[in-house]
């Protein structure tokens, strides 16, 4: 599956269920986290421009209300990677 980060372009083909966060530290681009990717911090959220992904856990929804994460950003070390993507992050 192809993984394209904006506004760089840049492209990777990883394996099924690869996490997002994976995913981001394979393209060379900072990601967020405190927490070295537990699943804790949500600082690691990133915006889904094209594609889907599964619906969130009920750990990844508690996770963004306890931190105050915006609904429109995924955690992306706790989503895996099923199909074509393509993310951004307000910071790249």
């Amino acid at each position: 599956m192809k993984v394209r980060f904006l506004p760089s372009n840049h492209v990777i083909e990883v394996e099924p269920n690869v996490t997002l966060f994976e995913a981001a530290q394979r393209a060379g681009l900072p990601v967020g986290s405190s927490c070295g990717a537990a699943g804790t911090c949500g600082r690691c959220g990133l915006r889904i421009v094209d594609g889907s992904l599964s619906p969130p856990t009920p750990h990844e929804i508690k996770v963004v209300q306890d931190n105050r994460v915006s609904d429109s950003l995924r955690l992306s070390c706790m989503v895996s990677v099923t199909s074509d993507i393509t993310v951004t992050a307000d910071y790249w």
